[in-house]
């Protein structure tokens, strides 16, 4: 298996702790241990947790507050696994055979497109395109494509709901259409739901839970629940799927670590699960609008997000968006993502769930040098 480059991900893991101004990050300021194990009975918990191996597949009480999220399903629905990558990558693992079709939905974060052609399928994207104007303009899949793309060697269709780098949310009726498309040739709809709950408009983003017998749901704390450090993602899939996922994950990183699950299980207690959203939805609604302003006011263009502390924004001029950045980190000291690694050059990713401060020291660094790199207005 021979895998290419992942360039967002190597371009973050070079430069996010290096520079003054990270924007590239798409979730929201973490939470710190003090503010989640805030009561002495639950520091107490975490300091009195043994550091031996803990149940490899996640303990029974973490896998049962995952499972309560999903309806019908039950602790042995759940694999948790080390973040929502390790999720993505025993899934993909598991599904892809050499030849197989994998539809794709696009723009979107790179990794299953990657590891789907080491893996020797033939990925073909499902581009969102956009509907509407100006504020009311959206970012929508189109069914009637997805249609077009899936045939009887189409093993599986990868979305990403709330979508990475759009902030697209896909509503129930769409879904429902995509289930029945896949239902046609027996594909597997897997469905990265890691920023559900981090919406800026309406309510929670419905699942793709529970609307075929052959979805697979990836999700974890780190983008709506600001714990990215703990590194707790989870599988929600058929439990003989789950036992075939398992499998692998003994090849891969055998288990979480033990701390890392008593404060994932620790979260999404009732109550707290709720307060952790009510947060990042607070920071996501308070800080776009300094986002939004800032585009506006240097000539860039965008899509409303959704959800997501992320902002996708088209720039003026034929620059080469990692030249463009590449100048902008070397010479303002701020890091946001270039849209050529989502196969989109000329659009700039943004995060905006730093705190207001760093967020607009950062926009204004950022702001001046665009300007002067492309004659973008102030």
């Amino acid at each position: 298996m021979k895998l290419e480059t992942f360039a967002l991900e190597r371009l973050q893991s070079t430069w996010e702790n290096r520079v003054a101004w990270n924007l590239s990050e798409s979730g929201v300021q973490p939470l710190r241990l003090m503010e989640l194990a805030d009561t002495e009975a639950l520091r107490d918990a975490v300091l009195a947790q043994e550091l031996g191996y803990p149940q490899t597949n996640g303990t029974a009480a973490l896998r049962t507050a995952i499972a309560a999220l999903y309806d019908g399903a039950t602790p042995d629905h759940v694999q948790v696994t080390n973040g929502g990558s390790e999720a993505n990558c025993v899934v993909l693992m598991h599904l892809v055979e050499p030849g197989d079709e994998i539809v794709v939905m696009t723009p979107v974060y790179m990794q299953a497109w990657g590891l789907a052609r080491a893996l020797g399928g033939a990925v073909k994207a499902w581009p969102l395109r956009t509907v509407g104007d100006g504020a009311a303009a959206r970012w929508r899949p189109d069914v009637e494509a997805l249609r077009a793309l899936v045939t009887a060697k189409t093993r599986a269709i990868v979305i990403c709901n709330p979508n990475n780098p759009t902030g697209a949310r896909i509503d129930a009726a769409t879904l429902d259409e995509i289930a029945r498309v896949a239902a046609r040739t027996d594909a597997w709809i897997v469905s990265d739901e890691i920023y559900r709950g981090a919406e800026r408009e309406a309510d929670e983003t419905p699942t793709m839970w529970g609307r075929s017998e052959r979805v697979i749901v990836t999700s974890g704390l780190s983008k709506a629940y600001g714990l990215p450090g703990l590194r707790i993602g989870w599988v929600v899939a058929p439990p003989a799927t789950i036992d075939a996922l398992w499998s692998i994950h003994d090849y891969t990183t055998i288990a979480p670590g033990a701390i890392n699950d008593r404060v994932a299980a620790m979260a999404l207690t009732p109550g707290r699960r709720e307060r952790l959203l009510a947060r990042t939805r607070a920071i996501i609604r308070t800080n776009y609008p300094l986002v939004a302003a800032w585009a506006e006011r240097h000539g860039l263009t965008h899509v409303p997000p959704e959800a997501g502390a992320i902002a996708y924004l088209r720039y003026p001029g034929d620059v080469n968006s990692t030249a463009l950045v590449t100048r902008l980190r070397e010479e303002r000291g701020v890091l946001i993502v270039p849209g050529d690694h989502f196969e989109m050059d000329g659009y700039l990713r943004v995060g905006f769930g730093s705190d207001p401060a760093h967020l607009t020291n950062a926009l204004a660094r950022a702001g001046d040098f665009l300007e002067s790199a492309l004659g973008a207005r102030k």
